[in-house]
């Protein structure tokens, strides 16, 4: 005879598992779709889709059959937004950032040895970079993840990549602790990372850290665009702006630099 605690338990991994799918589906879903994804039986699927559609998580459109992430879900991600008090003051930032730059700007942080994307402000141009908010990238793969982990003392860079590995997303990302620690030694001199088409072909980055008020690397913005319209003449610039925009939000949350 099962265990009711665990099939609760189970029940909640699935429940959950499906949300995960959800938030990845911008034109929502079909609950076949999402059984497929999530491997579970549709009317299993179904049945929990069901459940969170009466806590507000979930979300059904009956005229097309897809399901969508419901404002519960929205009211949970804003909390964690709150307790992260440097996304609010971010904001004007980013979008001053989009407008100087005319491309996407980003903030994200390191979490679970990848970097997440917590806010954006997309570009105008019609054809944009974007990674969207939630959305999780190796760290070495990443303008954000490299600006943060050059911040640690490279002894721990070496253990993250003995614990972590490398997870390579395109021909230009890096593969070995020799070529990473020369990328995290340019990257103190000037001041900013770049992503050079190291986590998608076509496409560069630029981020710079952010420091919490106990000196430490608490989260990094970007500028991310198509790399025909970051050529190597802007990188210095974009690079600049990114670095001053980190500085200015470092200092609305009293932040400093390590002495």
């Amino acid at each position: 005879m099962s265990d009711p605690q665990s099939q609760g338990v189970q029940s909640v991994a699935r429940a959950l598992r499906l949300l995960q799918l959800l938030s990845q589906q911008d034109e929502g879903a079909r609950v076949s779709d999402l059984a497929r994804l999530a491997g579970l039986a549709v009317s299993t699927t179904h049945r929990l889709l069901t459940t969170l559609e009466l806590q507000h998580f979930a979300q059904f459109d009956s005229d097309r059959a897809l399901w969508h992430v419901g404002r519960g879900a929205f009211s949970v991600g804003a909390a964690f937004s709150r307790r992260h008090n440097f996304v609010a003051p971010a904001l004007p930032l980013l979008r001053r950032l989009r407008d100087a730059t005319r491309e996407t700007a980003n903030l994200g942080i390191l979490d679970q040895d990848e970097l997440v994307t917590l806010s954006q402000v997309e570009s105008r141009e019609i054809m944009r970079a974007i990674s969207p908010p939630g959305g999780r990238v190796p760290a070495f793969c990443s303008g954000m993840g490299k600006a943060i982990l050059a911040t640690w003392p490279n002894a721990d860079i070496a253990d993250f990549v003995a614990r972590t590995g490398f997870h390579p997303m395109t021909k230009r990302s890096h593969r070995s602790l020799s070529t990473a620690m020369v990328d995290i030694k340019r990257i103190r001199a000037q001041g900013y990372a770049l992503d050079d088409e190291e986590h998608v072909t076509g496409l560069r980055c630029l981020a710079a850290v952010v420091w919490s008020p106990q000196a430490e690397a608490v989260c990094a913005i970007s500028v991310s665009g198509l790399a025909a319209r970051l050529p190597d003449a802007r990188l210095s610039a974009i690079g600049r702006q990114v670095a001053e925009a980190a500085a200015d939000l470092t200092l609305k949350i009293g932040g400093q630099r390590p002495v």
